[in-house]
């Protein structure tokens, strides 16, 4: 009797010890993301008594290496719960802009200590690092002060997991943020963690998390076992392991009955991944409501952008320099004047315009249906009067019809509506069906050999997607992709001349010294269609584009671009690689213009 009582006891112990090891385990996302970030803390304060001992730069690196690894567990929630303090941890080694204030900030954060410990490390730079380490510390502080009062409810955490395998392929396994080291291909492992961890919190019984969890894994081992930046096979991983993990996030979802989050952004919420047909919404960047895209809107717009009834002498049509078989561009360096002079600039292409939320080369007006007024009233090149157009319209039968089926609860056209279907004609031209498209959804024939590794090395060694962001491939910035960027890459006047372009770019709208010759990143898409290239049509084909890339851009080739933020270090591209570069970009061409 006496051994079944202890037997009987011990059981007992047990079974309380157990659960209450179970419920100790038991910890929220919320709290882990907070051990995360005191442990990326406490890599922070190794990283310091390491400079401020005045360590071996091998040493230093790898202690950077482990702090920047700590970081990616916790980008997942910085970067989508607080942006701008994400920005000063990890954004680029360029000054931060405020052009409406006319103010920058210098950068801060892993970037910039990057460029001092590497390629070359020079203890005077102490001090520097000291404060950069001080400011990523207060950064966390402020960041566990922010999660300690916020509620991160599963239906956002899941938004903010979704979205980082999205950074993880736009950004993370493009070197964007790790553009000396080269280290993306270890950390882009190191992101993957908090799928399966973050999950489980949700809930661990669901049936989709093993398979998903499985698939994490060789992802993770596949960055380990593959970990040469330059030879990382991208194509293969985001088609085997990044879209099907999106895809199994997306059922996790479907069966816990978990909402999508409501929020304006140029994603769709519903998509199963980044490539998905209907991935981008082109109401993301429309002034309101009522200016939203309808196939009724877009019917009225085409007429209008081929009429030449919106030019002074009736000789000129939106049409006129955006030829539709030539994905809306003219095939010219730069177009002429209704005076006969050749334009400034060259003719960009309206193919995906409407998903930057900046127009013109000097992004100078922020939305379409500011473009088309821009371009109707300019005096040199189709000096147009909106009011007169307005008028016209009015006392066309034809018209009057057309605006009534776009804009039904309006008695008679409107000013604004003009305007507006335009800019919904140019909405309707994002295709999304080139044969990159195709791969990425699952058709492995529609690309060969010498294309996949063009799309590699487009989002590895020749850096191209740095700016180029994918699957736009233009500078709207992933994975929120509401913010279009610009770059200063140096393009000379004349492609054999030794003379830099004259034309200060965004600089004559906003007197910054830093957007001296900053043009908006323009897309890749349709580029097998488009050229000249550059903002002065200096460059007639891809190739040329290539070589001037490889070169290091316009400090590569020799000139004082003293802003520019193309790294001016050469590529080293082989022949070989050049050509496999432009046989991708082929790839991008949407089916009507193929």
């Amino acid at each position: 009797m006496k051994l079944k009582h202890f037997t009987f006891l011990l059981l007992t112990l047990c079974f309380f010890f157990s659960c209450q090891k179970n419920e100790l385990s038991k910890t929220t996302i919320k709290q882990d993301l907070l051990v995360d970030l005191t442990k990326l803390n406490n890599e922070i304060v190794k990283f310091q008594k390491l400079i401020t001992n005045t360590s071996s730069q091998k040493e230093i690196v790898e202690q950077f290496k482990k702090s920047r690894l700590a970081y990616k567990k916790v980008e997942w929630a910085i970067e989508y719960f607080a942006p701008e303090t994400a920005r000063f941890m990890n954004g680029p080694a360029l000054d931060e802009m405020e052009l409406e204030e006319n103010r920058s900030f210098e950068p801060h954060g892993f970037q910039v200590i990057e460029e001092m410990i590497y390629p070359e490390y020079d203890a005077e730079n102490n001090p520097d690092i000291i404060k950069e380490l001080n400011i990523f510390q207060s950064n966390i502080k402020q960041l566990k002060s922010t999660f300690e009062v916020i509620t991160i409810s599963n239906d956002y955490a899941l938004d903010a997991i979704q979205q980082n395998i999205f950074r993880v392929i736009a950004l993370g396994i493009t070197g964007f943020d790790s553009p000396i080291l080269q280290s993306s291909i270890p950390e882009a492992a190191e992101s993957l963690i908090v799928i399966s961890k973050s999950l489980e919190k949700i809930n661990a019984g669901n049936t989709s998390l093993s398979d998903l969890n499985k698939l994490t894994a060789k992802a993770q081992k596949y960055c380990t076992e593959n970990n040469n930046f330059n030879a990382f096979n991208r194509a293969f991983f985001i088609t085997e392991y990044l879209n099907p993990i999106s895809k199994k996030i997306k059922a996790f979802q479907k069966e816990e009955n978990i909402k999508n989050v409501k929020k304006s952004s140029p994603l769709n919420p519903a998509i199963e991944t980044l490539f998905d047909k209907d991935a981008f919404d082109v109401n993301a960047f429309v002034l309101s409501d009522e200016y939203n895209f309808t196939k009724e809107k877009a019917v009225l717009g085409e007429k209008l952008f081929y009429d030449k009834g919106l030019s002074k002498n009736n000789d000129r049509s939106c049409a006129s320099c955006h030829h539709p078989e030539k994905a809306f561009t003219d095939g010219l360096k730069t177009n002429v004047s209704l005076t006969g002079s050749n334009l400034a600039r060259n003719t960009p292409t309206l193919t995906y315009a409407s998903l930057q939320n900046a127009q013109f080369w000097d992004m100078r007006q922020l939305d379409l249906e500011k473009q088309s007024v821009d371009v109707i009233q300019n005096k040199d090149e189709m000096h147009g009067s909106m009011e007169n157009i307005h008028a016209k319209i009015q006392l066309d039968n034809e018209y009057v019809k057309l605006f009534k089926k776009a804009y039904p609860k309006t008695s008679k056209p409107e000013a604004w509506q003009i305007q507006n279907a335009i800019a919904s004609y140019v909405r309707s031209l994002n295709a999304f069906d080139s044969r990159f498209d195709e791969y990425m959804r699952g058709n492995k024939n529609s690309l060969n050999n010498e294309e996949i590794e063009g799309m590699n090395l487009f989002m590895g060694k020749a850096k191209c997607a740095t700016c180029h962001f994918t699957p736009l491939f233009n500078g709207t910035v992933p994975p929120s992709y509401s913010k279009t960027e610009h770059e200063v890459i140096g393009t000379p006047k004349e492609a054999s001349g030794k003379t830099l372009s004259p034309d200060k770019g965004r600089y004559l709208y906003n007197k910054m010294p830093q957007l001296v010759g900053a043009f908006k990143t323009p897309t890749v898409r349709n580029a097998a269609v488009t050229a000249p290239y550059m903002h002065n049509g200096v460059f007639k084909t891809l190739e040329e584009v290539v070589s001037f890339y490889n070169k290091g851009g316009g400090q590569g080739l020799g000139y004082e671009v003293e802003n520019q933020t193309l790294p001016f270090d050469k590529l080293n591209l082989t022949v070989k690689e050049e050509k496999a570069l432009v046989a991708f970009m082929k790839t991008l061409t949407d089916k009507k213009y193929q």
